[in-house]
């Protein structure tokens, strides 16, 4: 009986000694094989090495074989006399389980080192072709191969959108939390970090508000449609014609509306309870600013010399190892910390209503201690736990209040939207929201306005709205009416406009 066929071990060079030099003859051979190289002689392999072609080679080389990651073959190729053909030369190339480990490290060591990027120019790509999508859909009889690559581009642009903003932001984390290692380096890093931030933020606001639109528009003019002509071109290349073609293509069509939902995901919202993935991804990319700011403010109080908690008990713990003896440390302990006066028993409040916290122990009046106390060191009472009180009443109530405060904003903005440029005192009476929205839109453009400027154009912190603010020569003051009262400042020519 032939013995059973031994399994591949195409990992196991990894936790092998010498594991650099095997990963070095793999890299290799899939470089040899990039440029349509099949096979290898040893010698070969050495050049690709830089290296001499010796016994240690020979043996990695062999070792390889035996884990299943190359195949070696009788090299025929160069035999010009009967020695050469009983000496023993081989050829060897990447076999399929080498490959496919070859494949699954490379693709490891990408994810892992992948440091990811905000597509900006994604987000016009996939908007356009979901405009080629919308044309497509008013037509009686689309193009099944037009309809089919469109599809194919848009999920290819918005998975590698996903996964590098995902992989963006988990970098940036990473960046912030080890801004300790180079300060100048993170310092200097910062400004083009949050200029290449704020920038993709005006652009998701831009670019995602037009891709929800189409996303809406396509599924009022049924996008089921265009995924099933898509599906069942895929499926005709997968089986033939027969009893399995249906089950190949319900399976494509599943996978077609799955990728459909998750792009409608990403961009629309279902409620306020869930919100669209750009919108958390803009929230977080906002978060990752103020994070950034604070990192550096503090890394700048750290290098002007002020002192930090950390820093002040590495004192302290000096301070410690050079006392003279276990006396001073006790008075450096009390002086730190001022523990030893104050009196931390959980006692009932009338007890110590008339005393003050400083006062020492031995000069306090006697208070009265519950045996419980004594014995268990505790006041709780044992026995069961409290029930967990039911919130989900406290949970509706909050998402109805952020419900109407999001369509209260959302009437702000509309309410505040100019068409064109217009001056403040035209305006007209505001409400207690569009005067509050319009207060904190006046502070974002002069805080970006400089000391000699006259006009200024900057978008909020969420990029939901841009203002344009112009100062009027001589136009003198105006006065802009409220329900709260009147605001009254120099003229201005001011354009808002809600970009998301």
């Amino acid at each position: 009986m032939a013995p059973a066929p031994q399994q591949p071990q195409a990992f196991a060079h990894l936790s092998a000694p010498n594991a650099a030099f095997y990963r070095e003859i793999l890299v290799a051979f899939a470089r040899a094989k990039e440029r349509f190289v099949v096979h290898l002689r040893p010698e070969e392999v050495a050049a690709e090495l830089r290296r001499d072609s010796d016994d240690q080679l020979a043996q990695a080389l062999k070792r390889l074989v035996d884990w299943g990651n190359l195949r070696s073959d009788a090299d025929t190729g160069r035999v010009a006399s009967v020695e050469d053909f009983h000496r023993k030369r081989l050829l060897f190339q990447l076999t399929a389980a080498g490959q496919a480990a070859e494949q699954a490290i490379a693709f490891y060591e990408e994810a892992i080192g992948r440091r990811g990027q905000l597509q900006a120019v994604a987000l016009g790509d996939i908007a356009d072709q979901l405009q080629a999508l919308v044309t497509l859909s008013g037509q009686d009889d689309p193009d099944p191969a037009g309809v089919h690559l469109i599809l194919i581009s848009l999920a290819e642009r918005f998975a590698s959108l996903a996964d590098n903003a995902r992989a963006f932001m988990a970098s940036l984390r990473r960046a912030i939390d080890f801004a300790d290692g180079d300060v100048d380096g993170f310092i200097a890093y910062k400004e083009r970090l949050i200029d290449y931030i704020d920038r993709f933020i005006a652009e998701l606001a831009n670019s995602g508000a037009r891709i929800a639109r189409l996303l809406l528009e396509l599924e009022e003019l049924g996008q089921h449609g265009l995924l099933e002509t898509a599906a069942r071109r895929e499926a005709a290349d997968a089986v033939p014609d027969g009893a399995d073609a249906e089950a190949e293509y319900a399976k494509v069509l599943a996978g077609w509306e799955n990728r459909w939902r998750g792009l409608r995901d990403w961009f629309v919202s279902r409620d306020v309870g869930h919100p669209s993935q750009a919108r958390l991804l803009r929230q977080s990319a906002v978060t990752a600013i103020k994070q950034l700011i604070d990192t550096v403010g503090l890394l700048n109080e750290r290098r002007s010399g002020r002192s930090d908690r950390s820093a002040d008990f590495r004192t302290l713990a000096k301070w410690f190892a050079e006392a003279p003896d276990e006396a001073a440390m006790h008075r450096l302990w009390r002086a730190a910390f001022g523990l030893t006066p104050a009196r931390h028993l959980t006692i009932p409040p009338q007890e110590i209503a008339d005393v003050p916290a400083s006062t020492p122990w031995a000069q306090a009046p006697p208070i009265r201690i519950s045996p419980q106390l004594r014995r268990t060191g505790s006041y709780e009472r044992r026995g069961r736990p409290n029930k967990v009180a039911d919130r989900s009443q406290a949970r509706r109530v909050l998402l109805e209040r952020a419900e109407r405060e999001a369509a209260q904003t959302s009437r702000a903005r509309e309410r505040l939207r100019t068409d064109g440029p217009v001056l403040l005192s035209r305006l007209g009476v505001l409400d207690p929201m569009a005067f509050r929205l319009f207060l904190g839109l006046l502070g974002d453009a002069l805080s970006a306005r400089g000391p000699h400027d006259t006009e200024v154009k900057t978008t909020t912190g969420d990029g939901s709205m841009e203002v344009r603010l112009t100062l009027v020569p001589d136009g003198g003051m105006v006065a802009i009416e409220t329900e709260d009262g009147v605001l009254t400042g120099p003229e201005h020519v001011i354009e808002i406009t809600v970009v998301a």
